[in-house]
């Protein structure tokens, strides 16, 4: 088996925030050698995406800076933990951007995103700050047809109740599915 290496992309404006907390709760549980490399959204900020498809050009630049960092990588990880808190039912606004330039990525020449993609597996957690879970399926939707598009295998979403910071650590459910939460 090749040795796993888990991306930990950040989505939420608050540092150390409940969804960021169950994350790191559920990597202490990673085998040992098991990498983990752990990125802030608001810390490489991207462009707003621009759909250029039909546009006439046909290709995308392939990306610079910021946008280059996060396709670089995501291409090198295994295993993608998208870490976003519950905005109105859906991922952070930095998670969706980056989740929009997907679309370029795999438009940029040389790239071949979509065919490297195939077969890694797209995780998610997010904290909810209502007590009712069906609150994130969008966001669970989401991912689970993200994944499904690019062949991916879908891990699941890990979910938690917390709105104040720190909440989640005392949401008893949640740090339970921590434990398990990678191994199955």
């Amino acid at each position: 088996m090749t040795q796993r290496s888990f991306l930990f992309l950040l989505g939420s404006t608050r540092l150390e925030g409940n969804s960021e907390l169950l994350a790191r709760r559920a990597a202490e549980q990673l085998p040992d050698g098991a990498e983990q490399r752990w990125l802030r959204l608001a810390d490489l900020p991207m462009e707003p995406f621009e759909d250029a498809r039909h546009d006439g050009e046909g290709d995308y630049p392939v990306p610079t800076g910021h946008a280059r960092t996060l396709m670089d990588a995501t291409l090198d990880a295994t295993d993608l933990v998208l870490v976003s808190p519950l905005y109105w039912y859906a991922v952070s606004t930095s998670t969706k951007l980056y989740l929009d330039h997907w679309s370029g990525w795999m438009r940029a020449p040389g790239v071949d995103f979509r065919r490297r993609m195939a077969g890694r597996t797209l995780w998610g957690v997010t904290a909810l700050a209502g007590t009712d879970r069906a609150d994130a399926d969008p966001l669970v939707g989401t991912l689970r047809l993200t994944a499904r598009y690019l062949a991916m295998d879908f891990g699941g979403v890990l979910l938690g109740n917390g709105s104040r910071p720190g909440d989640v650590l005392a949401d008893e459910t949640a740090l339970l599915d921590a434990k398990t939460f990678f191994t199955g």
